[in-house]
Formats: C-alpha cells, structure tokens, sequence
C-alpha cells in the first residue's frame, strides 16, 4: 500500500529474498538476499546492477533538464 513490495521469496522455503520500493517512493530501492556480484562480470554485468545504473542515468537526466527550465 506505501509502495514496498516482496519482489522475490525462495522457491523451498517460501522466505522473502528481495524487496524493493516502487519509483514513486524512491528512485531505485532494492534489497536482496543474493549476491550477484560473484556471477557479474566487465561484459556480463547482473541485471540488478544494469537497473541501477539506468535509474542513476534517468536521475542525472531529469536534474539536468530541470536545472536548466525556470
């Protein structure tokens, strides 16, 4: 209702493994249980750290752009 969600629970043991806040509440919110960073590779790189760097691209574009409109 507030905007955080269960995003991702174990298959056998049904725990919640990752959260996450919806863009509304917060621009890029997720906490996980995984550690993507061990398969993550230069030309590989997990999905998890693709999304945070668009949202940070997104962020950057959109402060840009607002800067410069009055």
């Amino acid at each position: 209702k507030e905007g955080f969600k269960i995003s991702g629970r174990h298959p056998e043991s049904n725990l919640v493994e990752i959260i996450e806040l919806d863009t509304e509440v917060h621009p890029f919110f997720i906490a996980t249980q995984a550690h993507p960073e061990f398969k993550s590779r230069l030309t590989m790189p997990s999905p998890l750290f693709l999304g945070l760097i668009e949202a940070a691209k997104k962020k950057k574009n959109s402060r840009s752009k607002s800067m410069w409109q009055k």
